[in-house]
């Protein structure tokens, strides 16, 4: 799944499971390793790590198609500039929020990043807080559909176990 703009992009990518045959725990049985690779101003990196379920993985698409459907708020920082994302998971590695929405129907996401998947300038400085670095991407309405469709198909071949 590609949520990219000019300024910037990440690519997000369901490889496997963590464990490759389950054990018969409802957790670790359903953990996937994702490929991230995320490319800004700043810098490029990538990282692999296993920080989705796959429930909540399929939480992902379904966002995409709410936020491409206008049905998802944009979130403000709070009273400290803090940003506390729309779609967090149990291993906070990502996470989503919605930043913007322009008059033309573009929305300008946040994909938080954060300990293994921030960038390796940050990686390793406990001043880091979890879900506070972001790369902002606007995408349309159908770019948004594609991901979504894009990051369905890609966990087909990941059911849960």
């Amino acid at each position: 799944m590609l949520l990219h703009d000019l300024a910037g992009s990440v690519d997000l990518r369901p490889v496997r499971y963590q464990f490759a045959t389950a054990q018969g725990d409802p957790y670790d049985d359903n953990w996937l390793v994702i490929d991230g690779t995320v490319r800004t101003p700043e810098g490029s990196w990538s990282f692999t790590d296993p920080c989705l379920l796959t429930d909540e993985a399929r939480q992902v698409a379904a966002w995409l198609r709410a936020v491409a459907a206008g049905a998802v708020a944009v979130t403000e920082s709070d009273a400290e500039g803090e940003l506390s994302p729309d779609l967090s998971f149990i291993e906070p590695l990502v996470a989503f929020s919605l930043a913007d929405r322009s008059e033309d129907g573009t929305a300008v996401m946040h994909v938080h990043l954060s300990l293994e998947a921030a960038p390796p300038w940050q990686q390793g400085d406990e001043r880091a807080d979890i879900h506070q670095y972001v790369v902002r991407v606007g995408m349309d309405k159908a770019a948004l559909l594609h991901a979504a469709d894009e990051w369905d198909l890609a966990l087909l071949a990941l059911p849960p176990r």
